[in-house]
């Protein structure tokens, strides 16, 4: 990896707890199941052993990529942040276009992001641009729809 891993005590959480589900609870009974279906015989024609064979190599691979992103991670608890005038990792940013639209983002991990829910990744295109502004900043950004540009209209970061 040639940049840092960072993410949210709540993000690395859920990647633990998705972690130790796959781990401890659903490979456990897929094994059980696997091993039962290679005990009733032909396994080239039963669904149950090729099908929990199949899913248990999603299932490692899965643990596998979960293991590396929390190995990797550098979390960062955004209500320690010391500039709170700044735009950086867990900041809330209301944002507004050439339009006058208003958005408002939180800057999260890429492993945590969710644009429906307002959730940007630290290395999205808008979030680089927005790194280190102040209230009143502009900043320009090319999306796959064009360039726009931004003003930040508020920073706000969780109380500590």
């Amino acid at each position: 990896m040639d940049r840092p891993n960072y993410i949210t005590p709540a993000g690395y959480a859920a990647l633990r707890q998705e972690y130790e589900a796959l781990f401890g609870v659903e490979r456990p009974k897929l094994v059980d199941t696997i091993a039962w279906a290679a005990g009733n015989g032909d396994r080239s024609e039963n669904g149950d052993y090729i099908y929990g064979r199949k899913r248990l190599r999603e299932i490692d691979r899965r643990l596998g990529w979960l293991s590396k992103r929390m190995k990797a991670a550098k979390v960062v608890d955004p209500a320690r942040q010391e500039d709170r005038s700044k735009v950086w990792f867990g900041a809330t940013v209301t944002i507004a276009d050439e339009d006058d639209n208003e958005r408002v983002l939180t800057l999260v991990g890429d492993d945590e992001a969710d644009a429906g829910q307002g959730r940007v990744g630290w290395n999205a295109p808008l979030v680089r641009a927005l790194r280190g502004a102040s209230v009143g900043d502009l900043r320009r950004v090319t999306l796959p729809a064009g360039e726009r540009e931004y003003e930040v209209i508020a920073i706000a970061y969780p109380d500590p």
